[in-house]
């Protein structure tokens, strides 16, 4: 029995959104592909001739989740008119303990370097869109919006990342206020 268009579309959508996921919580060494496959429910077969690769599949997962993200980013951002409200919801303890559902740039930032480069490429555009997105929410006349925005990417990952590393939750909560009150700081001038 074939499968319609939109039926394949919405499957297809659902397999990345669960790779995403999984990709997310366990990191991109930690999501094998009976985990991917069993969590999509697909075969092998049916995985390795929808994608061709688990580094395709996984290109496609951080695509997928850079666009969720993005599209929650768009309405938290407005234009001009700061990172500091976005800054502390990032860096907040619920996106720090639910890396599921949370920031891909943060969960696999550690692995991306070691990744081929449809995963790095993927993660580099993830990157660019995230650091546009703030560029576009510092306020008017911050100078050199683009570093400022670069900075800022930084400062979140970097800080997500640390936060979700150490194993001294008072520490943990401490990085993230650090990176709060960093971010905020501008929007106050």
């Amino acid at each position: 029995m074939r499968v319609s268009k939109a039926q394949a579309a919405e499957n297809r959508a659902r397999i990345l959104a669960e790779a995403a996921r999984i990709i997310r919580e366990t990191g991109i060494a930690g999501a094998g592909v009976d985990a991917l496959t069993r969590a999509a429910g697909l075969t092998h077969g049916s995985l390795y001739s929808q994608f061709g690769s688990k580094e395709r599949l996984v290109a496609e997962a951080l695509e997928t989740a850079s666009a969720a993200s993005g599209a929650k980013q768009e309405k938290e951002l407005p234009p001009g008119r700061g990172i500091g409200r976005f800054a502390a919801r990032y860096l907040s303890p619920e996106h720090r303990d639910r890396p599921g559902q949370g920031c891909a740039l943060a969960a696999i930032g550690p692995e991306a370097a070691r990744q081929g480069e449809p995963v790095r490429a993927a993660y580099t555009a993830g990157l660019r869109r995230m650091a546009g997105r703030l560029a576009a929410a510092l306020p008017e006349g911050t100078p050199d919006r683009e570093t400022e925005a670069l900075a800022a990417v930084s400062t979140l990952v970097g800080a997500l990342i640390l936060a979700r590393a150490v194993d001294d939750p008072d520490l943990s909560d401490r990085i993230l206020a650090a990176g709060v009150e960093h971010l905020a700081a501008p929007d106050q001038g």
